[in-house]
């Protein structure tokens, strides 16, 4: 098989971060419906909570996130105010007292928040949830403005793991994305990070950035293994400048095209691997001892909102502006606009701005694009039987797949569908199959390339 039978599969499609993907959320789901849900939640069963902070001192023209600058503390503070009360008004709304598996921070840039202010909203969290001896605190944290009385109150606050933004250490790809770092900067973050209690730590970089080279992202990844990270996520640039105005401000012809980008995976992955991390999914790489890399082994790895996770929990509650809540009866956002945001939670009501009720094969669908986006592969008349469907549910993805089987990326036999190890890179496009929300037509408005 040669990589032109991937490039012509090549297309826009979701990132499945979830299924039914943000593109579905609609407006008719708005504050009562999302109290409602919350009175239905289980309160017996573990849940995550996330807490967006849309803010950072310097914005990144790669970034497509929901973020913007804001350097002022005392504006800052309000922020961490509003989130303290919007976990008031969710604890009031559930039906009991619900134990957090995780509590997860991210943004935007958490570390800008005041340190006071941080430990207000976890001593709020605290006071309102349950947390358990082993519940995982964790932290995106910009190396850049990480000053050493924050890095104390992360390990004060019980933080146990940070994920650390690199990208990638090339001085001409950082002047490209407008994010100058330096390798020693980030070195003294993560020392101050461990110093203060924070031993797990994750590394985020990115691949298909502006003026980005092999031998570039092969020294990018022997200065992070110096780091000793426990976890590193390799990321495909997304370029959707239809979404994301600011990357408007990279030249589009310093981006690497599909081939190079491939490339430029396939020897970062190599490496990572020499340096002893496990390949997990889609881009995740961690020690063979770690709790993601034994998840991933015995088939109890997740993909949320968050990425890739060990976590198990049915129930997240989403804190902040853009911030997304996934329950069981639906997925709901919070609005975007940190002043829309902010006016909804001071009037005492949440800030639900749009989302989507879930049906019984909207969940049976879920189920099967999060075991492919993790495992590569799924036995669909078992996932039809777990959720009371007839054994041919799927069948209608099987016409859909030909393309992709006569190449030889996929394999079905019997109801086992499998991604070949040469079509993963476009398991993406093999779980649009099975979206019953997904046309061709919508991806190019709203979505970056597979390859």
């Amino acid at each position: 098989m040669s990589s032109a039978d991937l490039f012509k599969h090549d297309g826009h499609v979701p990132r499945y971060t979830s299924y039914p993907t943000a593109a579905q959320f609609r407006s008719n789901v708005g504050p009562a419906m999302f109290r409602d849900w919350l009175g239905q939640v289980d309160a017996a069963l573990p849940a995550a909570l996330y807490l967006h902070v849309p803010y950072c001192r310097s914005l990144c023209w790669y970034c497509a996130c929901h973020a913007r600058v804001l350097n002022s503390s005392a504006g800052l503070s309000r922020y961490a105010d509003l989130l303290a009360r919007e976990a008031d008004l969710m604890a009031d709304a559930l039906p009991a007292r619900i134990t957090l598996a995780a509590v997860q921070w991210g943004g935007g840039t958490p570390n800008v928040l005041p340190p006071a202010a941080f430990l207000k909203v976890m001593a709020r969290l605290r006071a309102r949830f349950d947390f358990r001896a082993d519940t995982e605190i964790a932290v995106e944290v910009d190396p850049r403005c990480l000053e050493p009385e924050m890095a104390k109150v992360l390990g004060r606050a019980g933080v146990n793991r940070a994920s650390i933004g690199v990208q990638d250490f090339d001085p001409a790809v950082q002047k490209a994305i407008n994010r100058e770092q330096s390798f020693a900067d980030t070195a003294v973050a993560v020392a101050r990070l461990r110093g203060a209690g924070v031993k797990n730590i994750n590394v985020d970089m990115v691949y298909g950035l502006p003026g980005q080279t092999v031998g570039g992202i092969l020294s990018t990844i022997d200065q992070v293994m110096e780091l000793e990270p426990q976890r590193l996520a390799l990321f495909g640039y997304a370029h959707v400048p239809w979404h994301q105005p600011r990357q408007m401000l990279i030249p589009e012809w310093l981006l690497p095209g599909a081939a190079e980008r491939l490339e430029l995976f396939a020897v970062a992955a190599q490496s990572l691997e020499s340096h002893g991390l496990r390949r997990i999914a889609l881009d995740h790489f961690a020690h063979p001892d770690d709790s993601l890399a034994r998840a991933a082994a015995e088939g109890r790895l997740r993909r949320t909102f968050q990425g890739y996770t060990d976590i198990r929990a049915e129930t997240v509650l989403g804190l902040g502006a853009a911030a997304i809540s996934t329950l069981p009866a639906g997925v709901a956002q919070d609005a975007v606009p940190p002043k829309d945001y902010g006016a909804a939670i001071q009037s005492g009501g949440f800030a639900t701005a749009r989302g989507i009720a879930l049906t019984g094969d909207d969940d049976a669908r879920g189920a099967v694009i999060e075991r492919l986006m993790c495992d590569f592969r799924v036995d669909l008349p078992q996932v039809a039987a777990r959720f009371g469907l007839a054994p041919d549910h799927f069948d209608d993805a099987a016409g859909k797949l030909a393309p992709l089987i006569a190449d030889g990326l996929v394999h079905m036999r019997d109801g086992e569908l499998e991604v070949a190890a040469a079509g993963r890179p476009l398991v993406r496009t093999v779980c649009t199959a099975f979206d019953r929300y997904w046309t061709a037509d919508q991806g190019p408005a709203r979505h970056a390339r597979a390859l």
